[in-house]
Order: structure tokens, then C-alpha cells, then sequence
């Protein structure tokens, strides 16, 4: 028999952003074969993540995608969903909130900061003042613009090693600013895989002495690119429909519910969406072919290959929760199907 680390990870209940919580629990197994069916739900205390009162305090775990932990040895990351004591969705549980038999395949272009625990400024920045403007970081070698690249690659195998999807990385606009790409089949799973991707990216910063920064606008109204996660998805009909008249009915079905596409997007995402910076005002809706200032982009492979691709949400905020964008973006196309 040997003893199994499994670290179970949910999501909090606090407002408007969520956190990531998690804890260890020890088993013994024999024969271990790293599935849903060998481990069982467990328990928190949910008067300490504000998802319950202290006089009833006690939420489920249920798990709903396990990893090897790369980090640990017989070590497991363990992604759950939060229950009620009565087995129905918590009401901080935006997972159980998809409606998604695998149709739909998403991809998501998660943004972000690196933040030295010291200066509390994104790498590269000196106390007191700026960097050279932007400009020169995008996709940038050397030491005199590239800010965090062994935190990166690092995370970039953790992932791998886990059997997450991981699909690219790269240095962005801004100093100190990174990107990392996953795409999976299934707007559960991709859900699942960026949450455990930015799980490993946390806990990684703490022997950095660095910390993650996913607020879409860090450096406030300056001229910094801010940080979004562009929701790239698609269906059978975007992938087979072959017509630019299916594009657009689908892209106009967005226009009337840009509210309440906004209000799932992330918080203080209006500091973002200005209409600068290579994005559409949060006010407006528009879209159009390979235009990154539009609020969704029809990529121009979409319609070099007749019609038949994907769309990109460009509006989703670097702090968004992938599994509230998913579920908002599949209501809104299959409204019009």
C-alpha cells in the first residue's frame, strides 16, 4: 500500500473574483491508477471562504478532474466543484452552470503579470518610475526586455508533465507581462485545465518570491496593455458550416446581449475595454475579419478555409472564470441554432 497526496483545489466564494483554495488529504492505495473512480468527495469549512454561516459551515468537494502532480512525489491535483451539504450546485459553482455535451471545443489565451513580492510591480519595472515603453517586450529575447522567462518555462513543463493541453507561451506587450494558451475538447474541460494551469502558476511564484497578477488593468490608465483571456471557441456548425452568412447570424446574436456577456467577463474589465490598446470599448459590439480592435475576431484562417473555423471573444478579462465565459458564450450561439 502507498500513501497517495491528493490536493484538492475549488474555487471560493469571494466577490467580485474568485480565489483558489486548496488542501491535501492522504491516502492509501494500492495500485493507484490516478482516476475520478478511486478517490471520493471530501469537505470544507465554507465559513472561511464566504460559501457558508458558521452555524452550517460545511460544503462538498466533488471531484471532477484529477492530475499528476508533477511536483510531488505519488502526488495528485484534484479539481473540484462545490456542492451544498444537499448535493445541489453552490451558488459560487459557475462549472455546474455549462450546458455542453463536448460540441463545443474552446481555447483560451490566458494573460497576466509577473509581480515581485518586494517592489509590488510587474518585473522590469524600477521603484519609482517606468520601463521603456512598450513596444519592445512582445515576444522579446534577452535580458534587457524579457522579465520572468525561467518562471515560465518551468511552468510550461509543470503543465505539460500534468497532462494538461498546453499549447504555447509567450512574453506580451507589456513589461512583465506573459501569456499562456490551452485549448481543450469541451467547455467542462477547459474550465478545468486553466483553473489547474493557473493553480500550478501560483503556487510555482511562492519559491520566486514572485506572485501573479490577473487584474485586467494592474497599472491603471496608463499606457500599458492590460490583461484579458481571449475565448477562442467553436461548435460543429462554425467548424463544417461553410458560410459567411452562418458567421454572422451567429456573431449578431452577441450584439443584444453584450450586458450580460460584460457581466460574467471579469471584474473592473471597463478599465480594459477602452477602445485602446488593441481592444473594443466595453460599450459597443462589433466585428469583423483579423481586426483585433473588434470586440469578437473572425481569424482570417476561418475564412481562408470557406467559412469553416472558429470565432474569438476578445472582451474576456485575464481574471475572468473560464467556466462562467463558456457558459455564457454557448448560450448565446445556440440561441440563434
Amino acid at each position: 500500500m502507498a500513501k497517495i497526496k491528493l490536493e484538492y483545489i475549488w474555487l471560493d466564494g469571494y466577490e467580485p473574483t474568485q480565489n483558489l483554495r486548496s488542501k491535501t488529504k492522504v491516502e492509501e492505495h494500492e495500485n493507484f491508477q490516478g482516476t475520478l473512480a478511486e478517490i471520493g468527495n471530501w469537505s470544507f469549512d465554507g465559513s472561511s471562504t464566504r460559501q457558508a454561516e458558521g452555524g452550517s459551515s460545511d460544503c462538498l468537494l466533488v471531484p471532477v478532474a484529477i492530475y499528476p502532480d508533477p511536483t510531488r512525489l505519488n502526488g495528485y491535483l484534484v479539481m473540484t466543484e462545490v456542492m451544498n451539504a444537499d448535493g445541489t450546485p453552490h451558488a459560487s459553482n459557475g462549472r455546474a452552470t455549462i450546458d455542453d455535451d463536448g460540441d463545443f471545443w474552446f481555447g483560451f489565451e490566458q494573460e497576466y503579470f509577473i509581480m515581485d513580492t518586494k517592489t509590488l510591480l510587474p518585473l522590469g519595472f524600477p521603484i519609482g518610475g517606468y520601463p521603456a515603453p512598450q513596444g519592445m517586450y512582445y515576444c522579446s529575447v534577452g535580458g534587457k526586455n524579457t522579465h520572468g522567462r525561467q518562471l515560465v518555462e518551468e511552468h510550461a513543463d509543470l503543465c505539460i508533465a500534468a497532462g494538461i493541453n498546453f499549447e504555447g507561451i509567450n512574453q506580451e506587450v507589456a513589461c512583465g507581462q506573459w501569456e499562456f494558451q490551452l485549448f481543450a475538447q469541451g467547455a467542462k474541460k477547459a474550465g478545468d485545465e486553466i483553473w489547474v494551469a493557473r493553480y500550478l502558476l501560483d503556487r510555482l511564484t511562492e519559491k520566486y518570491g514572485y506572485y501573479i497578477e490577473y487584474h485586467p488593468k494592474p497599472l491603471g490608465d496608463t499606457d500599458w496593455n492590460g490583461s484579458g483571456m481571449h475565448a477562442n471557441f467553436s461548435n460543429e456548425v462554425l467548424r463544417t458550416c461553410g458560410s459567411k452568412e452562418t458567421y454572422e447570424k451567429i456573431c449578431e446574436a452577441f450584439r443584444p446581449v453584450t450586458a450580460e456577456h460584460i457581466a460574467v467577463y471579469g471584474a473592473y474589465n471597463d478599465l480594459r475595454l477602452t477602445g485602446k490598446h488593441e481592444t473594443a470599448s466595453i460599450h459597443d459590439f462589433s466585428y469583423g475579419v483579423s481586426d483585433r480592435g473588434c470586440s469578437i475576431r473572425i481569424p482570417l484562417m476561418t475564412v481562408q478555409k470557406g467559412w469553416k473555423g472558429w470565432l474569438e471573444d476578445r472582451r474576456p478579462a485575464s481574471n475572468g472564470d473560464p467556466y462562467k465565459i463558456a457558459a455564457r458564450i454557448i448560450q448565446t450561439v445556440n440561441s440563434v441554432l
